[in-house]
């Protein structure tokens, strides 16, 4: 049995967490993404770099890349919920599969022309059609540029295309392990990554919201770490098990918890570890940057930052005007694009250890990363610059047709009648496939351990498998009643009724045929290899009309049943909107409790409760403010608010939604210039403009945003400022202010 080399293991990490803090500290200085000294530490510490120590067993260091790579998906997916991406809406969507399909194209062709094989050229394609979340973050925030009108819509699609990659990541192995593209194995794959998806977000999100809320009382923050990182390890298990990667599980498990009321909370808690881990995996990604490779294949990393930067400047752009977005704020979006990041160095992994990527590659794209984070933060500025030139040479007609279009595509509506089949359509697909997806599993879990464990139990023979078959359909039989119940409700046929006149009942027919069908199909799959093929389908068919029979005669206790399964479901699916809103939190009466976090720029912010008078002026009543991790139930008069807060509000439905958007205020502003303030000293001149003239005169907190805290003169003479006091030549002056601003004073 291999033994663990416990002295090694504890060196290697020492050595590789010094140098990473060093390295980021010189970033942070430097203004620079700390992810590029994360990369630098681990060049420091590879063998490529001999003036220094170098890990003594790389497997340590990829063990722990490993546990990186896991936390890091976890994370990111806590940034993203299945209802973020029903919000988002086609657009994100549609902009991201623009971007994601338009770069893979565009790297495989340039893969193929540089003469990497087809499986090299493909994962090429994959690792530069992906974004940086990561570092367009960092940049927008160090930029002041978040509260711009393109971010939000920027985001959507790198949400969607965080989800894009780790479809990719399946597809991509798939390929691999079979060194070549075949369509049917690819489809297999997509269809069996559907269903398990599928099968985990309903199970997930049936279940997990539920016990939270049961057990709050019960975990602290110790327990909800610990809780949260077994869950996604335990979805790694899984995921592993299914056959796919453990990047994809850990995903899963933190999109499935961004959707509970502990989303923020658990972002809180794994902060740390996914600091620690992530920093290990992104200094193992340095480490496989060899100087030689990329000195011999400069001219390919080159060329492909060259088309990383064109390539999403161009199909983010497109992107985003086929989608209806004027063009100025599709060109910021596109411009803010263009660098590749975390996800490019995880596919990069993925092909590494499947061994199917030539070894050149690895470091080729670590240095084009390198080099489109570094120019990230220029192309973002650059964006209205080339947006006022670009319209300056624009035909007219070209202006006018774009922002028409984008005018049309965001104020156009589709018909009351339209809306109301399109949302009846849809819940009946959104029930059959979630249904048919807990069926289908359920059947094979059967198959697999209950029907086999009945036949040994009974020894076999006719009751054996009549036993075996009438427990699997009766585990089964709620899901398919779920499916056959009609899924037009009164109310909605009402409004069909009312909005069109007359109402065809063909639609409702061709869903009742279809749902019937897939149930028969359902019920002789479990017969299916008990029975013969023909008694199967016939005794499905009868079993079928039985249920249907059975729910003739007691509709009302299923659908009761169904009805409050489903609700729970979409409760949990909508937790957190809930909560905000308090939608499914009534009290009495029409009243309801909402939580409601405190913007930036609400009108309440400062202000004592008793200045406020919220009862008199918006109807509703304030039970408590959570500051922090300290609730404070029913405040005192004296309290005041600060942003960041959350209030605790009882009041109706409408004046609740009166007073969201004033609670939770965030003004759209646009660039805000950084300032740089210091305490700093420096001595006046004869030609400075202050000199010989009153602090009163001088304007120096109104012209020159600066305070003055202490003047010195005569070395040790110290003087307070006073308004009357006369600036000298030769007074030092010591003063809080900007250097920039101060600079015309010296």
């Amino acid at each position: 049995m291999e033994t663990l080399d416990i002295n090694s293991l504890i060196s290697d990490l020492a050595l590789i967490l010094m140098l990473g803090a060093i390295a980021t500290v010189v970033f942070k200085m430097l203004k620079q993404p700390v992810v590029l000294g994360y990369i630098v530490a681990g060049f420091l510490a590879s063998p490529h770099f001999t003036l220094l120590p170098s890990v003594a067993v790389e497997a340590n260091i990829e063990f722990w890349a490993q546990i990186g790579i896991i936390v890091l998906l976890f994370s990111l997916g806590l940034e993203f919920s299945f209802k973020k991406l029903i919000d988002v809406g086609g657009s994100a969507i549609l902009t991201a599969l623009i971007i994601v399909l338009g770069m893979m194209s565009l790297g495989f062709v340039v893969g193929k022309s540089l003469g990497y094989g087809l499986v090299n050229s493909i994962f090429l394609g994959g690792m530069i059609s992906m974004s940086s979340t990561t570092i367009i973050i960092k940049a927008l925030t160090d930029l002041n540029m978040r509260h711009r009108r393109f971010v939000p819509m920027t985001f959507a699609v790198l949400i969607v295309e965080d989800l894009f990659a780790v479809v990719m990541m399946v597809i991509l192995s798939s390929i691999a392990l079979n060194n070549s593209v075949k369509g049917g194995e690819m489809v297999g794959s997509i269809l069996k990554l559907s269903f398990f998806l599928i099968m985990w977000f309903t199970v997930g999100i049936f279940m997990i919201p539920t016990l939270f809320k049961r057990f709050k009382r019960y975990i602290s923050d110790e327990q909800m770490l610990i809780i949260s990182m077994g869950l996604c390890f335990a979805m790694v298990l899984f995921s592993i098990n299914s056959g796919f990667s453990a990047a994809l599980g850990a995903f899963v498990m933190g999109s499935i918890l961004a959707g509970t009321i502990e989303a923020e909370r658990i972002e809180r808690l794994i902060s740390p570890v996914k600091d620690l881990f992530g920093a290990v995996f992104f200094i193992s990604v340095g480490m496989m940057v060899n100087p030689t490779v990329m000195t011999q294949h400069w001219s390919v990393i080159g060329l492909l930052a060259i088309v990383v930067i064109v390539g999403m400047i161009v199909f983010g752009t497109f992107g985003m005007l086929a989608t209806g977005q004027p063009l100025k704020l599709a060109m910021e979006s596109g411009f803010s694009l263009t660098q590749i990041g975390e996800f490019s160095f995880i596919i990069a992994t993925l092909g590494t250890s499947l061994g199917v990527l030539d070894k050149s590659v690895y470091p080729i794209i670590v240095a084009v990363s390198v080099i489109t984070t570094f120019t990230t933060p220029f192309f973002i500025k650059q964006a209205e610059p080339c947006y006022n030139a670009l319209y300056k040479i624009l035909p007219k007609s070209w202006t006018r047709l774009l922002n028409g279009y984008s005018h049309d595509a965001s104020e156009s509506e589709s018909s009351e009648s339209a809306q109301l089949w399109k949302t009846v359509v849809s819940r009946f697909v959104v029930r059959l496939v979630i249904y048919s997806v807990v069926i289908i599993a359920l059947t094979a879990l059967s198959r697999t351990y209950l029907m086999p464990l009945i036949m040994k139990w009974l020894d076999g023979g006719v009751w054996a498998r009549l036993a075996s078959v009438t427990a699997t359909i009766a585990i089964v039989c709620p899901f398919i009643a779920s499916i056959i119940l009609p899924t037009v409700k009164r109310s909605d046929y009402e409004k069909l009724v009312m909005a069109s006149g007359n109402v065809s009942y063909v639609p409702f027919v061709v869903m009742g045929i279809i749902s019937a069908t897939l149930s028969t199909i359902y019920i002789a799959a479990i017969l299916q290899g008990i029975y013969s093929s023909a008694t199967s389908v016939v005794a499905a068919i009868v079993l079928m009309l039985a249920t249907l029979l059975i729910m003739a005669v007691l509709p009302s206790p299923l659908r009761k049943r169904i009805n409050r399964l489903e609700r729970r479901f979409i409760s949990n699916i909508n937790e957190r909107e809930n909560r905000r809103t308090g939608h499914e939190n009534n009290l009495v009466s029409d009243l309801h409790l909402a939580y409601m976090k405190v913007g930036h720029d609400c009108p309440f912010v400062g202000d004592k409760l008793r200045h406020l008078d919220l009862r008199t002026r918006y109807g509703v009543n304030l039970v408590n403010i959570q500051r922090g991790n300290k609730l404070h139930p029913v405040p005192s008069g004296e309290m005041r608010i600060f942003p960041g807060d959350v209030l605790g509000v009882i009041g109706t439905e409408e004046q609740i939604q009166r007073m969201l958007p004033l609670v939770e205020a965030q003004k759209e502003v646009g660039d805000i210039p950084a300032r740089d303030v210091k305490f700093m000293h420096f001595a006046i001149s004869k030609s400075s403009p202050i000199a010989g003239i009153t602090l009163e005169e001088s304007r120096l907190r109104e012209d020159y945003g600066a305070l003055l805290v202490a003047v010195q003169r005569n070395d040790d003479d110290y003087i307070s400022p006073s308004p009357d006091l006369t600036f000298m030549p030769g007074d030092i002056l010591w003063i809080v202010g900007d250097p920039k601003q101060l600079a015309p004073l010296k």
